[in-house]
């Protein structure tokens, strides 16, 4: 399988200087401050502004659905991290490798989410979460061995906000890739997904 190099954009994203004030509002409660200033991933949001219509819910569904599931914000970063190399997007990996650090991920936990090696995550949770995102984006499904070896680390409430939050970033990840939505320049020489 090939993808797009991400090099050219197919569609020119919208100025972000026209996101309503309501949904600014909403960005602003995202955890942390690498997704603000330099880190704004203003060029992914002006492709999704192309329907205004649905990107005000969906950024707050999106930014509540966050600061209320049960998974903590270093181990949502991990995830995310991992659908932007299951994706190969990296506009997704470049902008939460800048969070990630922010939220703990160190450079050996980089390299083992690009790898898809997780013996260097020490919390069976989060090893847990990173099985568990391979098998949904690989395999679209939940294994029978899988689901039980993981039910007796997660709850019922981690695996439907794990499920949330994996196509929230199937989302993100198919827009960055089939659009081809460029880098902002704060982010273009953070590490990528090729180390």
């Amino acid at each position: 399988m090939t993808f797009p190099d991400e090099s050219d954009a197919r569609i020119a994203p919208l100025s972000t200087d026209d996101l309503r004030p309501e949904w600014m509002d909403i960005l602003g409660r995202l955890p942390g401050k690498g997704l603000t200033g330099e880190g704004f991933p203003r060029n992914v949001l002006g492709i999704l502004m192309q329907n205004q219509e649905t990107l005000g819910p969906f950024l707050d569904y999106w930014v509540t659905s966050k600061s209320k599931m049960g998974l903590a914000v270093r181990e949502q970063e991990l995830v995310i991290l991992r659908m932007a190399v299951l994706y190969r997007s990296e506009y997704v990996w470049k902008h939460h490798v800048k969070v990630g650090r922010e939220f703990g991920i160190n450079d050996a936990e980089l390299d083992a989410i690009r790898q898809g090696s997780y013996n260097a995550f020490t919390a069976e949770r989060e090893r847990a979460f990173l099985e568990l995102t391979d098998a949904f984006v690989n395999e679209r499904s939940l294994p029978p061995e899988l689901w039980n070896r993981t039910r007796g680390v997660l709850s019922p409430r981690d695996f439907i906000d794990l499920i949330s939050l994996v196509s929230q970033y199937v989302l993100f990840a198919l827009t960055n890739v089939c659009m081809q939505v460029q880098l902002e320049p704060a982010v273009a020489d953070l590490p990528g997904i090729e180390g």
